[in-house]
């Protein structure tokens, strides 16, 4: 049996995972799951699989869950200190789904027991993205991508050399967005960012489709993941997100990865690596499908593309603070104090001036330094805030 520990497991990255596993039970060992604020469904996932330890992120949370979990067997802890002890239990595959630079630290602890790490944590790259491939290669532990787009890009490289590798193109759906006349972007509310046209995600996830800060920090993943230079990245919209990325080799060859808009797919590739098996995912009908678009992005409607290429730039710890920045401006637009297209005005703000600070942009890039410059970022967010309120 395979042990297998799945932080994130609420959300909907980890309830696809636990759908694959729990199709085929006899074949693993569950060692830990996490959740946020849903307890009953992490409580149920944890009694259903037999998990050996569940844990909620908030300590407040801590009674529901022992409560929730009486007489199961299961173990129940809380907090960030216990995130990182269960990611300390030994696993040969942990998947790493926890939303935003909360997932950095038990995705760390997972690669330094030697672990497969199946990596479907945007944050943990774009932050620490040298710290996190170091620490693999120095415990013999190996990366999985789980994004659709990296596990395309990886699944078309298989037998492939690199060195014939010439770009690498990921694709975007465009969001909510796509289609409306720039000039309304300005008014545009929280509440229509998140009705995505393709996909059924959570609030943030959504409306970051719709500025495209996830398709940012996709870049900057690409970047660390495939070591390739950010001039041979491209971005292209394609509506029908149908194909989700493409490489493209020195000879002229592309090769494209197409498949239903189904995470499972990308997750199971992940968990049955180096095995392609079969899942229960829906196959596409090209004929049914009739066509596919693609057009060159505009950075006007999406200049967290831009910001993106400056992060890859500056390198440093730019990343932790693009990431930082970006997941609290997106609570001040959440929250109705600031328009669509100001979180990019917000994290550009940021950016500059952290720049214009070089010893805190260079400093040494550890668990410690990310973690101090994603608080101070989100607190030069606020202070940008309260300047414009003045």
């Amino acid at each position: 049996m395979r042990r297998v520990s799945i932080f994130g497991a609420t959300g909907s990255i980890g309830q696809n995972t636990i759908d694959l596993i729990a199709r085929d039970p006899d074949a693993y060992d569950v060692v830990a799951l996490s959740g946020g604020a849903n307890i009953a469904q992490l409580a149920q996932d944890a009694r259903r699989l037999g998990a050996d330890v569940a844990v909620t992120a908030f300590p407040e949370k801590l009674y529901d869950l022992r409560a929730a979990l009486a007489g199961s067997g299961v173990e129940a802890a809380a907090g960030p200190v216990a995130l990182v002890e269960a990611a300390a239990r030994p696993a040969d595959w942990v998947m790493s789904s926890i939303v935003g630079a909360a997932g950095l630290a038990p995705g760390l602890e997972a690669l330094k027991q030697g672990a497969t790490l199946a990596l479907a944590n945007k944050e943990t790259l774009v932050c620490a993205g040298p710290l996190v491939l170091e620490t693999a290669q120095a415990h013999g532990a190996r990366l999985l991508p789980v994004d659709s787009e990296h596990s395309a890009v990886f699944q078309a490289l298989v037998g492939e050399d690199m060195a014939a590798l010439e770009r690498i193109v990921i694709t975007a759906s465009g969001g909510a967005f796509r289609d409306w006349p720039l000039e309304d972007l300005e008014t545009a509310t929280a509440e229509q960012a998140a009705r995505h046209p393709n996909w059924t995600m959570g609030q943030r996830i959504t409306i970051d489709s719709a500025s495209m800060f996830n398709k940012a920090m996709e870049v900057i993943e690409t970047k660390e993941f495939f070591g390739i230079e950010p001039d041979r990245i491209e971005v292209i919209v394609h509506p029908e997100s149908m194909v989700h990325a493409l490489v493209g080799f020195r000879d002229g060859a592309l090769m494209a990865h197409l498949g239903a808009p189904d995470m499972r797919h990308a997750i199971g590739y992940a968990l049955h690596w180096p095995e392609r098996r079969e899942l229960p995912v829906a196959r596409l009908d090209l004929a049914v499908l009739g066509q596919l678009n693609f057009r060159a992005p505009d950075e006007a409607r999406y200049p967290a593309l831009r910001l993106a290429r400056h992060v890859m730039a500056r390198g440093g710890l730019s990343g932790a603070v693009f990431n930082a920045a970006k997941e609290r401006a997106l609570d001040h637009f959440i929250a109705g104090r600031i328009g669509f297209l100001d979180m990019a005005r917000l994290v550009e703000a940021v950016l500059d001036r952290f720049e214009s600070d070089p010893g805190l942009i260079d400093a040494r890039l550890t668990l410690d330094t990310v973690t101090q410059t994603d608080h101070l970022a989100r607190q030069r967010v606020d202070e940008a805030m309260a300047k414009r309120a003045g």
